[in-house]
């Protein structure tokens, strides 16, 4: 890369405070928004509104649509990304401390660990390996066992066990990514989930009854500024900063996002949203993030295997 193309200091310090700290706010808005919107009509007017725009934006720039297969395979990721772990994170945020759900969805690279140990052979289990998966999971229980409430309010299990069906749901997609037959341009790959998460998310909404005495008129400015800021903020400018880091900075730079989100996550939450910082929080998010950097640092026993582009939360 020659200097002509390397990019200025404050920029790449811009985009990486807006996937640090515009991702990790976005819990707290998510809460705020499933307040008042049924969690999965709002992640269906979050997605559908910003792959809209990501994807009408490709086209403008001459970027081609995706084939009929390229379709299928977003559709089919639009299920296991949008669906199942957007639609469970959002439902749980009804449930859960923003924070803890920042937390819980840390554990993403946990499971990502162990589907490339058992079922993609693609990492050996060593005992670094192992040792990291352990704590990774004492964190998990720390935070929402019910033997240990160290003197904190208990999580709710359905809340939880839906964040961890939804860190699952995305482990398994970011997996079949590198294998599916995805549009070349990543920002429209993107914009084709999330068009296509968009409308799954709304379908999935009416055929739960979200559609049923819910009133747009009802609906409070923070709440809609909430979804905007989602929109905006967490999914057009964060990915797209995500984006253009992928190109100038090394995807494991890049990476540390995951550390430095449920952070953020629970500073925002306990500062800006009233949430409480316990010592079961403080014990439990250190367990996780240790666990996180430990294996997301830990080199792979074969072949490195190219980064999954992802839009966070």
């Amino acid at each position: 890369m020659d200097a002509a193309s390397q990019p200025r200091a404050w920029e790449v310090l811009l985009a990486f405070a807006i996937i640090y700290f515009v991702w990790g706010s976005t819990f707290l808005a998510i809460r705020v928004g499933v307040r008042e919107v049924p969690p999965f009509l709002l992640a269906g007017m979050r997605f559908l509104v910003a792959g809209l725009v990501l994807y009408g934006w490709m086209r403008a720039r001459g970027t081609a649509s995706p084939t009929v297969r390229e379709w299928s395979a977003a559709s089919l990721l639009a299920v296991l990304i949008f669906v199942f772990d957007y639609g469970l994170l959002f439902w749980a945020e009804r449930r859960v401390p923003s924070g803890i759900a920042a937390v819980m969805m840390a554990t993403i690279p946990v499971f990502m660990a162990l589907a490339e140990i058992v079922f993609l052979r693609t990492q050996r289990l060593t005992l670094r390996l192992g040792l990291a998966l352990l704590v990774g999971m004492g964190g998990v229980a720390v935070l929402v066992g019910h033997t240990m409430s160290l003197d904190e309010a208990l999580v709710d299990t359905a809340g939880a066990c839906a964040l961890l069906v939804a860190a699952v749901s995305w482990s398994v997609a970011a997996s079949l990514s590198r294998k599916l037959p995805l549009p070349a341009a990543k920002a429209m790959s993107s914009g084709a989930q999330m068009l296509a998460g968009g409308v799954l998310l709304t379908l999935t909404a009416a055929v739960l009854g979200e559609f049923r005495g819910f009133r747009v008129q009802a609906v409070s400015r923070g709440a809609w500024l909430a979804l905007a800021y989602l929109i905006v903020a967490g999914s057009i400018v964060g990915f797209t900063a995500y984006v253009w880091l992928i190109h100038h900075e090394s995807p494991t730079k890049v990476g540390t996002y995951a550390y430095v989100n449920p952070v953020v996550a629970v500073l925002v939450g306990y500062f800006l949203g009233g949430e409480a910082i316990g010592p079961r929080t403080i014990v439990g998010t250190l367990l996780v993030l240790v666990s996180v950097v430990v294996i997301t640092t830990t080199p792979k026993a074969k072949s490195e295997l190219k980064p999954v582009v992802s839009e966070a939360d």
